[in-house]
């Protein structure tokens, strides 16, 4: 303060202002899970809270039998000493999902990762608070082949474990 005037920097970027009253809410019915998470993580790092409903929905592109395989391959990895001591895995489209957005976060190496992860919601179907909210579909993670390209994750959930 000089003169009874504040000083404020003149290059000094305007921030949003987030509602943090309610959160966006994301009908996850026929995205892509990876463009469908990098989506989400970007809207997570910059101060929103996100719900993700319908994840069972969510496409995994690629064959059944291919991905099927890759899963499976996936559940094998595990420590020498101890299987305990290896990677948990995850085996219900909810937790799949909220896994492979912390992945997209820095969640490891900054504070605000582990902040903007504790804002994510997954869901199985359509809880009722969030039902009357409005939801939100990102065009650019929908699928644009035929279904029979993709698989959906509840399915590909169920093969691997996943018991309702």
């Amino acid at each position: 303060m000089a003169n009874g005037r504040i000083n404020r920097p003149t290059g000094a970027k305007q921030q949003t202002v987030v509602r943090t009253d309610r959160p966006i809410v994301v009908d996850a019915t026929d995205h892509i899970a990876g463009r469908l998470a990098s989506n989400v993580a970007k809207l997570l790092i910059q101060g929103n809270r996100v719900s993700i409903v319908n994840c069972e929905k969510i496409m995994m592109s690629g064959t059944r039998g291919n991905q099927i395989k890759e899963y499976r391959e996936f559940l094998e990895i595990n420590s020498v000493i101890n299987p305990k001591h290896g990677p948990v895995h995850y085996r219900r489209p909810d937790t799949v999902m909220a896994k492979m957005i912390r992945q997209m976060l820095p969640f490891d190496r900054k504070p605000s990762g582990k902040e903007a992860h504790q804002r994510l919601r997954t869901y199985i179907g359509s809880p009722k608070e969030i039902k009357s909210l409005e939801k939100i579909k990102f065009e650019k993670a929908m699928i644009r082949k035929a279904p029979s390209n993709y698989t959906a994750l509840g399915e590909l959930c169920r093969i691997i474990g996943w018991t309702e």
